[in-house]
């Protein structure tokens, strides 16, 4: 069957004048238009292809890749407000509406907000909601303490930042906690630092265990020794800011890195910084 709002992978079945037709196992088709056909797409041949409803509302497919699929999230930038919603670019000739009912606070155009995308089962068509909370739930959490996950800086709160996991939780990384500068819209990878017993979740930047986190760190250093000529000018006198400014993590992290590495013999330690040994 084919799935609107994602990426499907689809047999060319034959060319027309309007375009190429592609299949799925089940026999359903769907129309690539000339504008996105090349010479190398052959019948017998398969693509990756992108199916949404076009400006006339037939289902079509696309080889543009849009900047949001089904049941996820993303920080999109509003491009027009018209009286029947907001107007998104999402990547593709169609822009993405969000109704108005599906607006948290009236948005407004030039402006960029975290939606989710959505199908409506009624009519069939994609669409846009700011009301993030009611497609984010704790109550059945699917991943465990220590695991990686992707997340999306949601918004900057009194203890740190609130994150959307996995396209389908919420969390929190604390300030103390964060080593680089963070902003909204922003994906990275992270950690599961802690689920708590009302099911809050604690996630943390750096991998969770001594041993991964020292490792990890280490070769961020060893790299940026790398790419500025074997030398960086941080030292244990160095502050905090200096050394997250540089490397994205505190000044304990990277005490105990570059022990690591001082031990491995890979570095020297120098009164004004520390050098990369041949």
């Amino acid at each position: 069957m084919l799935a609107q709002g994602k990426i499907n992978h689809l047999k060319i079945i034959k060319r027309s004048t309007f375009g190429l037709y592609l299949g799925d196992p089940s026999g359903e088709e769907v129309l690539l238009p000339n504008k996105y056909c090349t010479e190398e797409m052959k019948p017998e041949g398969a693509l990756d292809v992108f199916i949404y409803r076009d400006s006339e509302d037939r289902p079509v497919a696309t080889t543009l890749t849009p900047k949001i699929l089904l049941h996820e999230f993303a920080l999109l930038k509003v491009s027009a407000v018209t009286r029947v919603g907001a107007f998104l670019d999402w990547g593709l000739e169609k822009e993405l509406m969000v109704p108005f009912r599906e607006q948290r606070q009236k948005m407004e155009a030039g402006r960029w907000y975290i939606v989710y995308l959505d199908l409506d089962q009624k009519t069939d068509r994609l669409y846009a909601s700011n009301r993030l909370e009611r497609f984010l739930s704790n109550e059945d959490v699917s991943i465990r303490e220590g695991e990686e996950v992707e997340v999306i800086v949601l918004q900057k709160t009194d203890l740190g930042y609130a994150l959307i996991i996995n396209h389908k939780h919420k969390g929190l990384v604390f300030t103390n906690d964060i080593f680089h500068e963070l902003h909204v819209g922003d994906r990275l990878k992270a950690y599961v630092k802690k689920i708590r017993e009302d099911q809050k979740i604690d996630i943390s930047l750096q991998p969770i265990g001594y041993r991964k986190s020292t490792e990890t760190n280490s070769e961020r250093i060893y790299r940026q020794l790398m790419e500025h000529e074997g030398f960086l000018p941080l030292t244990d006198r160095s502050t905090p800011e200096e050394i997250s400014a540089l490397l994205g993590i505190s000044k304990k992290a990277f005490k105990t890195s570059i022990g690591a590495l001082y031990k491995q013999k890979k570095i020297a330690m120098e009164e004004d910084g520390i050098r990369l040994l041949k």
